[in-house]
């Protein structure tokens, strides 16, 4: 297998496009359009005829070229609707021209020498009935809480209206981390690939809300967010849940992004929810280089 390196310039996005709607491990965070704004500029790892690519998220310090994972971008890695076997992702790992990086691969991306974190993912493909049978004591609870509140769940609610209910309460993004979250959403809902869902109490105040990512056989819980309203009220419980409801019996899987914290697992595992890890690969990654990922739950 020949495998180029191809700068931002030469990359072919019909191509590309078309390799991942295809592939058997897609993930929306590597199509075309996501990575033009969390990682603009960005380079590639691909095959002859584009059958295996592998997005590059390049970025610069102090004249130095390097790779590390964009902010909002769990996993990349190599797609294809071939198999990815270990010796492709080998392969692919040791053309990365960049003696500096760190990089998420997908879960499909298996390699033996490498670190891996959790991810937590729910299949939806049987009855409601079903996977519900499996949900924990504790999130039953917590949604028959939140039911007896009268709560409301709305989807397609404005980009406005999330944007400013979510930096009411979520302080730790910058400004300038702020505007690529704004583009992605408004990109996101022009695609077809985002819904914003918002929850609100008995006297019509938004108190929880979430951004989900969709592809053709995974919605991923992207940017999820309560107010201390909403929190007590057990609010994204509902929201979850009534998500489940809604896309169970189909061939997609409700994928809750991580997470290595054990409150926040317990969460997602009260769905159901099994882990399916990713590897990350690291190489030569100096203090200077190093800066603040963005948030993995």
């Amino acid at each position: 297998m020949k495998i180029k390196h191809l700068l931002h310039n030469e990359i072919d996005y019909t191509r590309w496009d078309t390799c991942l709607s295809k592939s058997c491990n897609q993930l929306s965070y590597a199509y075309s359009w996501y990575l033009d704004i969390v990682s603009p500029n960005w380079e590639a790892l691909v095959s002859d005829n584009y059958e295996f690519i592998m997005p590059l998220p390049i970025k610069k310090k102090y004249g130095i070229s390097y790779l590390v994972q964009p902010i909002l971008t769990q996993q990349l890695g190599i797609f294809s609707e071939h198999i990815i076997e270990q010796s492709i992702v080998n392969k692919f790992i040791k053309k990365i021209p960049s003696f500096s990086y760190e990089l998420h691969l997908n879960e499909d991306n298996y390699s033996s020498q490498n670190a891996s974190l959790p991810n937590l993912v729910l299949n939806l493909n049987e009855k409601y009935e079903v996977i519900s049978s499996k949900f924990s004591k504790n999130t039953i609870r917590n949604i028959a809480k939140a039911q007896k509140l009268q709560l409301k769940i709305q989807s397609g609610i404005p980009n406005d209206e999330f944007m400013n209910f979510y930096y009411s309460v979520e302080k730790k993004y910058r400004s300038a981390q702020q505007s690529i979250v704004k583009e992605l959403i408004t990109k996101g809902i022009s695609e077809n690939a985002m819904t914003l869902y918002g929850v609100y109490s008995a006297s019509n105040s938004l108190i929880a809300s979430l951004c989900v990512l969709h592809s053709a056989h995974r919605i991923t819980y992207l940017l999820p967010i309560s107010n201390v309203e909403g929190k007590a009220s057990s609010a994204m419980f509902l929201l979850i849940d009534s998500i489940i409801k809604s896309e169970s019996g189909k061939s997609v899987e409700f994928d809750f992004e991580g997470s290595s914290i054990d409150g926040i697992a317990r969460f997602y595992i009260g769905f159901g929810a099994l882990n399916k890890p990713y590897n990350i690969i690291k190489q030569f990654r100096p203090n200077f280089l190093i800066g603040k990922l963005n948030k993995f739950k």
